[in-house]
């Protein structure tokens, strides 16, 4: 039997979505952060990152390297939908009933946010020795040179924000059964003000949760006869 509340399940069912909680949730953030910048990446590699000289052949501004201009298409694509699929995935969480759905949304969102972070650091490093080695010759009146340096630096800042949601879905990960980490919402806190009801249990009887009994005051009756007795004689001179 599954434990109640294990990974948030306690909760599924009964969420109202709030944009304006969903929305500026760090997560949802540091997703739209990530969307952000695999645009920018694989849009500047499309629309400058290949240039035509004298031939009607176009050549990537990364060393003339189709690889380099390749692999940042690629991981700058799949991350874009990836981000758009989390987000949606992020929606509809706190909906899922299932304790093993919900986990296993977890540990997909760590295992691609992982990949993720780890292929925009090869991607950096290989674009940006690329460019390193990218002669002034090849590039014409440094043609394409402000796309490649964008490129390279959005790679930069994408490593950052999937790392970053690496960690965070590895803590959902491991603190699973805490209802907050695996939910966007912000749950009320309890009032103060409430009283402990019994519970019910078998053949009618109840269980209270406070202590109705209540020690009588400290009193105690005084006999003046002990007192006399007690009470020390002065000396006889």
């Amino acid at each position: 039997m599954e434990p109640a509340g294990a990974y948030g399940a306690g909760k599924a069912g009964g969420v109202v979505f709030d944009p304006v909680a969903f929305f500026t949730h760090p997560r949802t953030i540091l997703r739209l952060l990530s969307w952000v910048f695999s645009i920018v990446v694989f849009s500047c590699i499309v629309n400058e990152g290949y240039i035509n000289i004298g031939s009607e052949r176009l050549l990537c501004v990364f060393n003339n390297n189709a690889d380099a201009c390749n692999y940042g298409v690629t991981i700058g694509v799949a991350c874009f939908l990836g981000s758009i699929c989390f987000l949606i995935l992020d929606i509809y969480f706190p909906t899922i009933s299932s304790v093993r759905d919900r986990r296993r949304a977890v540990l997909l969102d760590l295992v691609f946010s992982g990949l993720a972070s780890f292929l925009w650091f090869v991607g950096f490093c290989f674009l940006a020795n690329q460019w390193q080695a990218t002669s002034p010759d090849e590039l014409p009146l440094a043609q394409g040179s402000d796309a490649a340096r964008a490129t390279i630096a959005f790679c930069f800042f994408s490593i950052l924000t999937w790392a970053v949601l690496t960690l965070s879905a590895l803590r959902r990960f491991l603190t699973g059964s805490n209802t907050n980490l695996f939910t966007w919402q912000h749950l009320d806190p309890a009032p103060s003000n409430i009283r402990a009801t019994p519970y019910p249990i078998a053949n009618g009887a109840t269980i209270v949760t406070t202590n109705p009994y209540q020690a009588p005051p400290f009193t105690e009756t005084l006999d003046p006869q002990k007192l006399t007795q007690q009470r020390p004689m002065a000396p006889a001179f």
